[in-house]
């Protein structure tokens, strides 16, 4: 069991993502041959097989949407898969995609960075630190190869 929630993105708005994506684009789905891509609706990898769309996302602005923060040149956009349609959303708990160095990221009430770490795969110790300092208000698991967004973590 685990101390803090990874977060896929709200099915709201994966439904939004569904029609137009945060950079104004529409969805383009595809079937996934291969696999192994790094859902972001459900936290898992994709089957081969699965219809799959690659979105541009902008998590700390939709995050700052519902708490009035004013994360100004922080408010990033970048590519995620999700499914092309509705999906069930994670199955379990955990922390996903632990299967290599990832980075936490902090950010402020505001939404500003605050710092991150590189840790080897996320864990309760890792969230634990980032949320010891108090100005932390939530956290985001990064891809160090990309920096793509992966899930976020709130406090408790």
């Amino acid at each position: 069991m685990t101390t803090y929630t990874a977060r896929p993105i709200a099915p709201s708005v994966l439904k939004e993502l569904r029609t137009t994506d945060d950079a104004g684009r529409p969805m383009i789905p595809v079937a996934d041959d291969e696999g192994g891509a790094p859902l972001r609706c459900c936290l898992r990898r994709n089957e081969p097989g699965e219809r799959i769309a690659l979105v541009s996302y902008a998590p700390l602005r939709r995050w700052a949407a519902e708490t009035g923060a004013e994360p100004g040149a922080y408010d990033e956009q970048g590519p995620v898969f999700i499914h092309a349609d509705e999906c069930p959303g994670p199955d379990g708990d955990g922390y996903p995609f632990a299967d290599a160095h990832r980075t936490v990221r902090r950010y402020s009430a505001e939404g500003h960075i605050l710092g991150g770490e590189l840790v080897e795969a996320p864990d309760d110790a890792a969230f634990h630190n980032a949320f010891d300092d108090p100005s932390v208000a939530l956290v985001h698991v990064r891809a160090v190869e990309y920096g793509c967004f992966l899930y976020e973590v709130r406090r408790p």
